[in-house]
């Protein structure tokens, strides 16, 4: 029972008025720091998670999981897709060629990345199909030389279906007449949107045209699905056990893996900066607490005198000061999570209130504000805020059980 007199006084403390009106001034202003840090490290994360859900989500439904290539090009397809197939977390198999070229037509000239598959058996390992908004990737058929590509090319260049559009090779063609680039015209017969940057960038043309115009004896390799894109990466390590080292294995982490270290990277100096207003906070509650140890100097000794010990009056005040911090970092976690999970709905309920809009559809993939919020990140941000107003509490208490009870009492 003894223990929980330090506790005791310390949480009173807390709840006393104070004869010095600035003391509970910054007491108030380090709980109101301490709870906006904490809300705002919620807020942010979970927009960055959210983020960062939707370009995977988005991206990695169109980029193949995982790919196998062959130099100078693939032999026999078939059968490396029938093995490939065998195994467990393998879903489908799909040949392509991949190159680069520029897209001409009378708006502009566009670089673009252009893909040679197979309408049929691209579908088994992308999603574009099901994003088509013109046309169809069916309709890309053998020696016909059709063209897909996505909204914002379309847009950018003024295309409409039907639409003629020329497309430059970064080779040149020697003929008696001279040297020339090598140039193909093709039909627009289909527009995709998938809501990332493929929309710009992306070309679909069919496998046999692709391999005529880049001058390919067959594919280059498979695009490969697998049941779980995080597990892309060991799959493929399983298929380089299991076929050999006739060809190069690569996983999305290697293709488009520096875009997610870029967004993880961001999240963590954001998250970084934002933790100084955490520490701010707890700068707020080292000079509140300094403040009243020099305000109850006469009540700490006569605590003393009555037998509390150093050690018992330190407790005090990292009671005192340590209460402070988990008001804040509740307020602030229960605000942050409420805003976190509610913060789509609510700003596009102010945008429908003031008429505007925040993320334009025509300028930006994700046209609303997406938000993940993750137990993992909240009970991090509040370990880190609890841990930083214990911390903060350490040096006024050692002030304060140094106070000598006779030298206190001298002027009182």
């Amino acid at each position: 029972m003894l223990n929980l007199i330090p506790v005791t006084i310390g949480l009173r403390y807390t709840r006393a008025k104070r004869r010095n009106q600035f003391i509970s001034f910054v007491s108030g202003f380090s709980l109101v720091g301490m709870a906006l840090g904490v809300m705002a490290l919620i807020v942010v994360l979970s927009v960055m998670n959210g983020f960062d859900r939707e370009m995977k989500e988005r991206i990695l439904s169109v980029v193949p999981h995982g790919f196998i290539d062959q130099s100078p090009a693939l032999e026999d397809w078939h059968s490396l897709a029938k093995r490939v197939e065998t195994h467990s977390e393998v879903l489908a198999a799909a040949p392509y060629i991949d190159g680069f070229a520029l897209i001409t037509h009378a708006r502009g000239v566009e670089g673009v990345q252009l893909q040679g598959i197979l309408p049929e058996a691209g579908q088994r390992v992308s999603v574009v199909e099901d994003h088509m908004l013109l046309g169809s990737t069916e309709a890309l058929a053998a020696g016909e030389y059709g063209i897909v590509m996505g909204r914002l090319l379309a847009r950018h260049l003024g295309l409409a279906l039907g639409d003629q559009v020329r497309v430059t090779l970064p080779d040149i063609a020697i003929t008696p007449a001279g040297v020339y680039p090598r140039v193909r015209r093709f039909t627009l017969v289909g527009v995709f949107e998938v809501g990332a940057q493929m929309d710009q960038t992306l070309v679909m043309i069919h496998l046999d045209d692709a391999q005529r115009l880049l001058r390919r004896s067959g594919p280059q390799g498979l695009h490969l699905k697998v049941s779980d894109i995080y597990r892309a990466g060991p799959v493929m390590a399983e298929l380089a056990t299991q076929l050999g080292e006739d060809y190069k294995y690569k996983d999305w982490s290697q293709t488009q893996g520096s875009l997610f270290q870029a967004v993880q990277m961001e999240k963590l100096v954001i998250a970084t900066l934002l933790s100084i207003i955490i520490a701010v906070a707890a700068f707020n509650i080292v000079s509140s607490l300094v403040l009243m140890v020099a305000d109850k100097r006469g009540d700490i000794a006569v605590l003393r005198t009555l037998g509390l010990t150093a050690r018992q009056v330190m407790v005090v005040f990292v009671v005192q000061g340590s209460a402070v911090g988990f008001a804040g970092t509740l307020i602030g976690a229960v605000l942050g999570s409420f805003l976190a999970i509610y913060i789509g709905p609510l700003v596009a309920g102010l945008e429908s209130l003031l008429g505007v809009r925040v993320f334009d559809p025509s300028v930006y993939f994700i046209s609303y504000l997406p938000s993940h919020w993750r137990w993992q990140d909240l009970l991090a941000i509040c370990v880190t805020a609890l841990t930083l107003s214990v911390l903060a509490t350490l040096y006024p208490a050692y002030r304060a059980a140094q106070i000598e009870p006779a030298e206190a009492l001298r002027y009182e």
